[in-house]
């Protein structure tokens, strides 16, 4: 605005040294910068007056690496805007907008990493050619996406993934993937129904459900919780961002995976107790978003007893030099560490989101027979 002024200024002083020395050439110039300052000024005005930005909203939650669509609606007053551009930073560059009342921007955004980003409303300069008056519209209050960790596949040493039917876990067997319980056993304690899968024995279908509401359901025993795996997250020291997220995605990965091969059960940071997860995957939307606001520090999980009969997976994002304590101390069918950095001395037998599996039983079963 201090230049339309400065320029209608300019062109009224030219028109009065023109009046003063009686120079009628100094009229031309000086009516031109005049009459320049104030059409300027009045089309950014009227482009400015009732201008809209509107971002419509996305989805509330996002997985790392995918398209998130952001749609921008620009609307203008009641003459179309005579230049100016739309700055919104998650497009990154700016969108011209001259000439058109109404303009619509579609566009994908990704997000490298995970947790709650906030999504700034943003900005519509109208201005002229010249630069001589410019206006600025602020979009819309902005919003705010959840970024969930992404899924990623787990990968035996031979290549093989854990959706091909091979046991990636090399070597942990039922223990580990949901071990088959012994259905015929009488003193098992029943905990509850669940949706029937396919393959299970009818003698664990609940047939008055299924006479009153004819969906097919099955007993849920005590002992069929103890055997499941548990997968332990530990974020309480990371060597780094990048190896924390790399843990969340491998414990995300790893919890999915064992959860739909036979059930399985996820206990986070600062949690007493684990959050159990069937094959129905029922829950699981609540423990993705618990995970993607996982922060580095956060209380190291209280594990007071392990599975009897499944395994314990413990991915950490810390920089081991030796096994986790708490570890240590579990007894549980199976124990693996898995974290971004190895442990020396121990064999790989599994990878998943950048990070490495590796078993701790067998490998000291192993060194006791060469001691032997």
């Amino acid at each position: 605005m201090r230049r339309a002024v400065a320029t209608a200024g300019l062109g009224v002083a030219l028109c009065l040294a023109a009046a003063t020395f009686d120079s009628p050439s100094l009229y031309v110039p000086g009516l031109a910068l005049t009459a320049l300052a104030v059409v300027s000024t009045a089309w950014v005005l009227l482009a400015a007056r009732g201008a809209r930005l509107t971002r419509r909203p996305g989805p509330p939650t996002v997985v790392e690496d995918q398209p998130y669509p952001l749609r921008i609606e620009l609307q203008s007053g009641s003459v179309p805007p005579p230049g100016g551009e739309l700055l919104d930073p998650l497009l990154g560059w700016p969108v011209p907008v001259g000439g058109r009342r109404l303009r619509r921007v579609r566009i994908n955004v990704r997000f490298e990493r995970r947790g709650r980003r906030r999504l700034d409303p943003g900005l519509l300069v109208i201005r002229d050619p010249l630069g001589l008056c410019v206006r600025e519209v602020p979009g819309e209050r902005g919003a705010d996406v959840l970024v969930l960790p992404r899924i990623e596949r787990v990968v035996a040493p031979s290549g093989s993934g854990g959706g091909s039917g091979e046991d990636s876990l090399s070597g942990a067997q039922a223990g580990v993937i949901g071990r088959r319980l012994d259905t015929t056993a009488a003193e098992l304690e029943i905990d509850g129904l669940r949706p029937y899968r396919q393959g299970a024995p009818a003698s664990r279908i609940h047939w008055p459900s299924v006479a009153r509401t004819g969906e097919m359901l099955e007993r849920r025993t005590i002992s069929e919780l103890d055997g499941a795996p548990l997968v332990v997250l530990d974020a309480a020291t990371p060597a780094s961002d990048e190896a924390l997220d790399m843990a969340v995605r491998a414990a995300a990965s790893l919890t999915v995976w064992l959860a739909r091969e036979s059930g399985c059960a996820l206990l986070l940071p600062g949690d007493r107790r684990a959050s159990e997860l069937g094959p129905e995957l029922a829950g699981w939307h609540a423990l993705h978003s618990r995970l993607a606001l996982v922060e580095a520090g956060a209380e190291p999980p209280a594990t007071a007893r392990a599975p009897r009969g499944g395994a314990v997976l413990w991915v950490t994002a810390s920089d081991l030099g030796r096994t986790p304590r708490t570890l240590e101390r579990l007894t549980a069918a199976a124990r693996f560490v898995v974290s971004p950095t190895p442990l020396p001395g121990r064999r790989v037998a599994f990878s998943v989101a950048g990070c490495t599996g590796q078993a701790l039983d067998r490998v000291r079963t192993r060194q006791r027979r060469v001691a032997a």
